[in-house]
């Protein structure tokens, strides 16, 4: 049995990651923000799934949060993030655009690092390491896509470093997935219809479509793939 840290495991992609580790017999530990979802959602997944709350974009939670963590990991999916700007008012001035770039790479960026340093010396050889990324990395989204660009280009670097250890490193990059919160709850139906037609499979994705692809990537058949954003979104953007 390997042990799993899913990070923003609460709902969504992360929480269909953490119960497709744990169906396949796995020991999931779900972490983020929102203590009581969390918990709801490992107590759903039952033994030996468990949770860990904090904020990854926070150094000193993240500290914190090491004594409860396993002393060993076999696969990371750092998948905590989202488009802080639907949180916040449009900026008004440079002050405001400041603080809103620095939630989305505070929100998508840093807390992959965050977490990923600090579990550093517990992933083993023959570990893998999942970043959720985004298709806003290449097709443009502000603050949020360039945090998720920024993502991209630092699994490149950390493949690097940890492919001497046996470690993989990738990112995925969903296009549109139903079923999550990333929205609000606030996608017009004409604009969910037009996602759902610039996809070559004419379907939104779900949470379960990521989240068995992160299960082929930590699967002894992927070994030698490692340092690759891997496109996930139904041929909504392609690549060659």
């Amino acid at each position: 049995m390997r042990t799993i840290v899913v990070t923003g495991a609460a709902t969504g992609i992360g929480r269909a990651t953490a119960e497709a580790f744990h169906a396949a017999g796995e020991q999931v530990v779900l972490t983020g923000r929102r203590r009581e979802l969390l918990a709801a959602a490992a107590a759903g997944l039952g033994a030996p799934a468990r949770a860990v709350s904090f904020d990854a974009s926070n150094a000193e939670q993240v500290l914190a949060a090491l004594s409860e963590l396993p002393d060993h990991v076999d696969v990371l999916v750092n998948n905590a993030g989202g488009n802080t700007d639907f949180d916040r008012p449009a900026p008004s001035t440079l002050a405001d655009t400041a603080a809103a770039w620095r939630a989305n790479i505070d929100a998508n960026l840093l807390t992959a690092v965050l977490v990923t340093t600090g579990l550093r010396d517990r992933l083993a050889p023959g570990a893998t390491v999942i970043n959720i990324g985004s298709i806003a990395a290449d097709k443009g989204a502000g603050a949020y896509g360039a945090a998720k660009a920024g993502l991209a280009s630092w699994t490149v670097d950390l493949a690097g470093e940890l492919g001497p250890h046996d470690i993989t490193v990738n990112t995925l990059a969903p296009g549109y997935v139903a079923d999550t919160e990333f929205f609000r709850d606030q996608l017009p139906e004409d604009r969910r219809q037009s996602l759902v037609d610039s996809a070559l499979t004419r379907r939104a994705s779900h949470p379960t479509d990521i989240a068995r692809t992160a299960l082929f990537l930590a699967s002894p058949a992927a070994r030698q793939i490692t340092g690759q954003l891997i496109a996930v979104n139904g041929g909504e953007h392609t690549t060659r």
